[in-house]
């Protein structure tokens, strides 16, 4: 014991002599007058990053997409949804190449993220990814990537009668996939430290028309299969689908669901993800692609007006003289 009290004062005494060593230094250095001082400031005026003219327009650029995404979800407005799809195709994707990816969760596992000063508009669409995904769940799976537009937008423009269904028993197991996948990589990642598997994992890199043979060939046989199993990708492989579908657990404003909603199945039948299952709804697996909640509104096809409508009508009638 009197051997640790023995180290523990001359360990304080060293640190003692060492600050007035450090103390005696300063004090033996010549005052810097305003003049250097000025000059430092400038120096480092000089050296700090702006923001560029090119980034100020694709900060507003983003901003102004985010604003209708999110207009055209609180309005539940049909022809605003799929602009915002067509926009997200062209912009986001061929003209930006601005898509969440894989490897923004390299970075985050490794804590490393770009410069702010030059990334404005790339810590913009990852909070706005985040706060949204807590919001309201999977809005950027929905309406903001560029692939999962152009997947819904096939599914639009090709002939129903090519779609195929997978068996429910399938479906509700094929979902997991991505889970697996999600953490196939991210163990391939801490072991080896490569980044580059996530263009064999993710289509993104085609709106940047820049791959290998083996890539263009993957890509033909998802977009292929995309064809006849709608939005395959997004709801069975998706590694960034799989992420924002864990933080959707945190999602505050769900969608409403009806007493009726035990018994009807129009919703239900309508969904193009597979998220609503009797009276419930997957939060995990909703995009908020809007169909049902438009579904909800409509007083000509919800059980829930038409109830109202017809309780309404015989009040009417007992009133009557």
């Amino acid at each position: 014991m009197s051997r640790f009290f023995g180290l523990m004062a001359s360990a304080s005494v060293f640190c003692l002599l060492a600050s007035f060593a450090v103390f005696a230094q300063e004090a033996t250095a010549p005052a810097l007058s305003l003049a250097d001082l000025d000059a430092l400031i400038e120096q480092d005026k000089a050296t700090t990053p702006k923001l560029d003219q090119q980034g100020v327009v694709d900060l507003i650029a983003l901003v102004s997409f985010l604003a209708l995404a999110v207009v055209s979800f609180i309005k539940k407005n049909t022809t605003l949804k799929y602009a915002t799809m067509v926009i997200a195709i062209a912009y986001m994707g061929f003209v930006k190449g601005n898509l969440v990816s894989v490897v923004h969760i390299f970075a985050l596992m490794e804590w490393s993220f770009p410069l702010f000063q030059y990334n404005v508009a790339w810590y913009v669409l990852m909070l706005f990814t985040v706060i949204s995904t807590v919001l309201w769940g999977r809005l950027y799976c929905g309406r903001i990537c560029a692939f999962g537009s152009l997947t819904q937008l096939m599914d639009k423009v090709l002939p129903s009668k090519w779609r195929v269904e997978l068996p429910t028993w399938l479906d509700q197991r094929a979902i997991y996939v991505k889970y697996g996948v999600l953490v196939f990589v991210l163990g391939y990642f801490f072991v080896t430290k490569d980044n580059a598997i996530y263009r064999y994992v993710e289509p993104f890199w085609m709106f940047t028309l820049s791959g290998s043979n083996v890539m263009w060939a993957l890509l033909a046989v998802l977009l292929l299969t995309t064809v006849f199993i709608r939005n395959f990708y997004c709801r069975y492989l998706c590694i960034v689908g799989a992420g924002l579908a864990l933080l959707s657990n945190l999602t505050v404003f769900g969608i409403k669901r009806w007493q009726q909603c035990n018994t009807c199945k129009i919703c239900e039948n309508a969904c193009e993800w597979g998220a609503i299952k009797g009276p419930k709804i997957s939060i995990t697996e909703c995009v908020r692609c809007d169909d049902c909640e438009i579904l909800y509104n409509d007083e000509d096809r919800c059980p829930h007006w038409l109830m109202l409508k017809k309780t309404a009508a015989k009040l009417e009638a007992s009133k009557a003289p």
